[in-house]
């Protein structure tokens, strides 16, 4: 008999490819629940009262949590509107991409597949969230860090498609231009002054994030 070794992580990765993804434990779905109660709260007050007219501690109040609590999940009151787990969808869409298909095309679809996700989740947090990015140069301002580690997740699961180093150049300058050219389609969105439906919304969406980053595909030809 062959002496017993212990499991690698191929090992364990190769044993439970088929299975299902797991659930999160208890406390995992309790924090997720806390921070959802603090954003819902939050948004309901931002859209009452005004994102500069409320405080962190009426947030709590609304929330029923402390104010420790609140800058436990949030470390400023900027990143309730701007922390989610969206670079983590994007991250694994760009990974699922066909291995043969073109870099950028496939940023794109992953872009896109992961903010409609988000849209189908809660589409009036989406566009209100957006609205005040939009509105309120202290979440701007807040916003470029968050995008900085975006763009990382994205070099990194790019340079893996592509050989190239995570600190290549032109990956940084295509992962930052498609950033950017996402949140001006997003700003868009919000200045026309639609407000979020189902599907036939999120095709308009779609078709304005198809266009803004068709303009980088195409080489930045007007």
């Amino acid at each position: 008999m062959a002496p017993a070794r212990t499991a690698s992580a191929d090992d364990t990765a190769a044993a439970g490819a088929d299975l299902p993804p797991a659930k999160p434990g208890l406390r995992e779905r309790k924090k997720i629940q806390t921070r959802q109660a603090i954003r819902t709260a939050a948004y309901h007050l931002f859209a009452e009262q005004g994102y500069d007219a409320t405080p962190v501690d009426q947030i709590a109040d609304e929330a029923e949590v402390s104010p420790s609590t609140v800058f436990r999940y949030f470390p400023t009151k900027e990143d309730i509107v701007l922390t989610d787990e969206y670079d983590a969808l994007v991250e694994d869409a760009l990974r699922e991409r066909p291995t043969g298909e073109p870099p950028v095309a496939a940023l794109r679809e992953a872009l896109y597949a992961s903010l409609a996700r988000v849209y189908r989740s809660d589409a009036t947090e989406t566009f209100q969230r957006v609205r005040l990015i939009r509105e309120v140069p202290a979440l701007r301002g807040r916003l470029s860090e968050h995008s900085a580690d975006t763009a990382w997740l994205l070099r990194r699961a790019l340079a893996e498609r592509t050989g190239r180093a995570e600190d290549d150049l032109e990956l940084r300058i295509v992962t930052g231009a498609m950033l950017g050219a996402l949140m001006e389609a997003l700003y868009s969105w919000v200045d026309s002054g639609q407000e979020p439906g189902p599907a036939g919304s999120l095709e308009d969406l779609r078709a304005l994030v198809t266009r803004a980053l068709g303009v980088l595909e195409r080489g930045l030809t007007l």
